[in-house]
């Protein structure tokens, strides 16, 4: 507690733990989502290749991964935002921007897995 010069009063300083940013977890859960439903992509992609099922069921699987993909790229981007923001002393201050980083990447490997995958599963339902 500091004295104010010239007055009885006093001024505290409340000390706020910084808090780990919600929307960096979050990209990064959706980034290792995104990567492990881009390996159904590729299981189904060339499972049901010969049968003439491939493509459709990896393509549904695509769709899923891609969106946890997008979603982790978004969120990422928005916790980095977040985490970057100065706040005053008394405000609540994100950490995280490891994680955010984290998701970034996991996101778009997740993406870049799931259309080369889904490429391939066209390309042998196509042969």
């Amino acid at each position: 507690m500091e004295a104010v010069p010239g007055t009885p009063f006093g001024l505290v300083h409340l000390d706020v733990p910084p808090v780990a940013s919600g929307p960096a977890v979050g990209s990064l859960v959706a980034g290792i989502a995104s990567i492990l439903v881009s390996v159904l992509v590729t299981c189904f992609g060339l499972a049901g290749a010969d049968a003439g099922w491939g493509a459709w069921a990896a393509g549904a699987f695509a769709l899923l991964s891609g969106l946890a993909g997008i979603a982790a790229l978004a969120l990422a981007l928005f916790g980095m935002r977040q985490i970057r923001r100065i706040a005053p002393p008394p405000a609540i201050r994100f950490t995280g921007r490891g994680l955010a980083i984290a998701g970034l990447i996991c996101g778009g490997i997740g993406l870049t897995v799931t259309a080369a995958s889904f490429g391939l599963a066209l390309f042998l339902q196509a042969v």
